[in-house]
């Protein structure tokens, strides 16, 4: 069975610039990424997506507001085993939410794209932000 997880690849515009949310890890190499988290039995993608976003970063649904239409699905292997992880696009709309971590990571920034991609590890996640922000820019979101 494929482990399947979901997230948000939140981003907010400070100054005219793009900045998107990465978290990192509090375990293994301690890489940055989007909140996301493995799907619970009866869950759905979305439902997942918010949870897990709530519990890593203590933002809200109504924090944010998420695109739909901007889904993206990623495929890799994790300990050779496949995986899939689920991305939505979203908004930060509340300019007073704070971001507050879980024991599951111990940093969390808002770095622009081209910070974003020097932090982030994976080409998967840094191609995952690059399609986001080309997403922002076609549709006038920033």
């Amino acid at each position: 069975m494929v482990k399947t997880a979901t997230g948000f690849v939140i981003f907010r515009t400070i100054s005219n610039k793009i900045e998107y949310l990465l978290l990192q890890t509090s375990y293994g190499v301690n890489h940055w990424t989007p909140p996301k988290g493995h799907m619970d039995p009866g869950e759905t993608e979305m439902q997942t997506a918010y949870r897990e976003t709530n519990e890593e970063s203590g933002l809200k649904p109504d924090d944010y507001k998420v695109y739909e239409d901007c889904k993206q699905t990623l495929n890799y292997d994790v300990k050779g085993k496949p995986k899939i992880v689920i991305y939505w696009l979203a908004k930060l709309v509340n300019d007073k939410a704070e971001v507050k971590l879980s024991h599951e990571h111990i940093a969390y920034k808002w770095l622009t794209l081209q910070d974003a991609c020097q932090v982030v590890e994976y080409e998967e996640t840094r191609t995952l932000m690059k399609n986001c922000e080309e997403y922002i820019k076609s549709h006038n979101l920033a």
